[in-house]
């Protein structure tokens, strides 16, 4: 996985930059056939990004070769191989970066002061990404988990590993029952916990996101008893985790994560649902995007797959082809980044979920 679309990483790169900063922005496949044609199209997009910076007059011959060798570089790093959905590159005078989307963008080059970022807005507000700490005695392990995969994470302090072995304990044979504290109830036990407790806090408060805790039912009570990081979050009673690989800690976690997005989906379209009782409801991408500009929405609810091209008459937006002139190809996209703006609460949910309401509704605070 790449860095997280963290809070931080977003409000970093939407700071404005030296003119020209580049943003170009192209939906590639996962899979073949459809993925042969991404590296044609890269190409075209990398000669169309030269091509707008040589014919513009504000940016001078040394910030154009700049931004143009910011390009290459940045082109030369793509590994279409594993590519998603988007692939998103910056570039500006010293700098650029590429991000990969599980969610597709519109095939754009834009030149700015800024980066166009509503996309990867958009992108982190779908990802349903989680955190779940697997605690054992001697080994807690934090693992970074998306739509379809975790991996573990290797900072912060994790994974945090203590030996289990009592240079006081008599040799095997020797002991007495109830000699040597348990496993989960000794003060190094708990000592233990409170670090990984500290370490996954100071992660959480970075990037914050649901948490999951799996262990024995005696490591995740010592571990809630040992700080506060961990209390209010999901706990998932199954031993083992910690020293497992990926596959098996995704295997084992995956039926409690569907679980819960299924209960996120009903709330969701029960709050949708008391909304348009209390007549504070909008549906529709125009009645929604009207509504997120206003600021209006407390709660907006969009299909995962749900795209439209439109243009606006002045009034109304219009569905539009993607070559009609003014369309805007993202307009989803835009109303996710508005109505966070606002501080709307954004829900994507599955394709045919909101199909009454034409993929996309909004419950509003008035």
């Amino acid at each position: 996985m790449q860095p997280a679309l963290s809070p931080s990483a977003l409000a970093r790169l939407r700071q404005p930059r030296p003119y020209p900063a580049v943003s170009l922005l192209m939906p590639t496949h996962r899979r073949e056939p459809d993925n042969a044609q991404d590296p044609v199209r890269l190409r075209n997009l990398l000669a169309e990004a030269k091509k707008q910076l040589d014919a513009d007059p504000a940016v001078t011959r040394d910030r154009r070769n700049d931004v143009i060798q910011q390009l290459e570089r940045a082109t030369a790093d793509i590994d279409l191989v594993h590519a998603e959905d988007g692939l998103v590159i910056f570039a500006a005078p010293g700098e650029h970066e590429v991000w990969y989307l599980a969610r597709s963008v519109p095939e754009r080059v834009v030149l700015s002061d800024t980066y166009l970022t509503r996309n990867l807005v958009a992108a982190r507000a779908s990802e349903r990404t989680f955190w779940l700490l697997a605690v054992s005695a001697g080994r807690v392990t934090l693992w970074n988990g998306g739509p379809d995969r975790v991996v573990e994470e290797r900072r912060g302090g994790f994974p945090l590993t203590r030996s289990l072995q009592d240079p006081d304990a008599e040799p095997r044979g020797q002991q007495q029952i109830g000699d040597v504290p348990s496993t989960f109830r000794d003060e190094a036990s708990r000592l233990f916990l409170r670090d990984a407790d500290n370490a996954l806090g100071r992660i959480l408060e970075a990037e914050p996101r649901p948490l999951y805790i799996t262990g024995e039912t005696a490591a995740l009570s010592l571990l809630r008893e040992a700080g506060t990081a961990a209390k209010n979050a999901t706990p998932i009673p199954h031993g083992g985790l910690a020293h497992r690989t990926p596959e098996a800690v995704w295997q084992a976690i995956q039926p409690v994560i569907a679980a819960e997005e299924k209960k996120e989906v009903a709330s969701v379209l029960e709050d949708l649902g008391k909304a348009r009782g209390r007549k504070e409801f909008a549906a529709g991408v125009d009645e929604v995007w009207q509504e997120a500009n206003a600021g209006r929405l407390r709660l907006l609810a969009v299909e995962e797959n749900y795209r439209l091209t439109v243009r606006d008459d002045g009034d109304h937006l219009v569905p539009a082809e993607s070559t009609d002139l003014d369309a805007r190809d993202d307009i989803i996209d835009e109303i996710v980044e508005q109505a966070l703006e606002t501080g709307a609460d954004v829900r994507f949910v599955p394709d045919g979920t909101l199909d009454e309401t034409q993929h996309i509704a909004g419950a509003l605070r008035y």
